[in-house]
């Protein structure tokens, strides 16, 4: 698999306080990268420290499969847009004055200043003055300036930070349209529904560390939901379970769990073999909210 970005062991520390600790951070070519974490988890600083904005204590940082370095981060940078914290912008300025800067600054030509403003669909709306844009047309234009270099990689933290349903799905559509045209997107957030309807890998941040890094269905795999049972005599089920096996009545039915799905279809094959009268197996319903609580208060895979 060909990686964007690769870190080995990074970390940042300030003072006697580590920030983040020994972070492997893998993200594949071409997908929506959703990196998740509680507040003071680490997201933005390892951002910065992807966009050379902060000095890693530790570790090494590849982009594009080449170390950045003092010698390598400009050139590199040139192929990284980016949205961090709050939008960028002159208020006093048009949208259209706003991206004129941008092209100014970075030697631009007119057609990727276009593409930049069409991607984004703010097109009807360049002669306004940006201090009369809505917070959603301000982040749009922030995402523009972002693209007007046509990146291969884009890094956006909380990009749907303060937005209303209309303006987050916006965003969420934008996102998918430039994975879809080949560029990576890694993107925090702390909507933990809107980053399972948009990202197709995920990293999950607690401490500094990472808990989780893959796909959705490799995170839910590995966090297998409970088991219930609905039997004749839920009682009489849990007597006929071993001491080992974490169940307990929930209900009017047995709740197991940590079993992965050989264990659940041993445990019902038993259970039937001793004459238990079962009704019903299934595993509970999870979202991505429920398996994220469980892993960042401790819980664990």
């Amino acid at each position: 698999m060909s990686f964007v970005v690769s870190t080995d062991h990074l970390s940042k520390r300030y003072g006697g306080t580590t920030v983040v600790n020994d972070l492997n951070l893998r993200i594949p070519e071409g997908c929506v990268y959703g990196f998740l974490g509680p507040n003071g988890s680490g997201k933005s600083t390892t951002m910065k420290m992807l966009l050379s904005l902060i000095r890693p204590s530790s570790g090494t940082i590849e982009v594009f499969g080449e170390p950045m370095s003092r010698h390598s981060r400009r050139r590199l940078l040139g192929g990284i847009g980016s949205l961090i914290e709050s939008p960028p912008g002159y208020g006093h300025l048009t949208g259209a004055e706003n991206m004129r800067v941008v092209q100014r600054l970075l030697g631009l030509s007119d057609q990727q200043i276009s593409f930049a403003v069409d991607t984004v669909r703010l097109g009807e709306q360049m002669n306004k003055k940006v201090r009369n844009y809505s917070l959603g047309m301000k982040q749009r234009l922030g995402i523009a300036m972002a693209l007007a270099r046509q990146p291969r990689l884009l890094i956006l933290d909380e990009p749907t930070n303060g937005l209303d349903p209309a303006g987050i799905d916006e965003i969420r559509h934008l996102l998918r349209r430039l994975a879809d045209g080949g560029v990576t997107v890694m993107v925090s957030s702390h909507l933990l529904g809107e980053i399972d309807k948009t990202a197709n890998v995920l990293g999950i941040l607690s401490g500094g560390q990472m808990l989780f890094q893959g796909t959705r269905e490799e995170l839910f795999t590995a966090s297998m939901p409970d088991l219930r049972l609905s039997t004749a005599d839920p009682r009489h089920t849990r007597s006929l379970l071993n001491s080992a096996t974490d169940a307990h009545l929930e209900g009017g039915t047995v709740r197991v769990s940590s079993l992965d799905h050989a264990g659940a279809s041993q445990l019902i094959r038993d259970l039937v073999n001793a004459g238990d009268e079962i009704y019903e197996a299934r595993r509970e319903e999870q979202s991505l909210e429920d398996v994220f609580m469980h892993l960042t208060t401790g819980g664990g895979l």
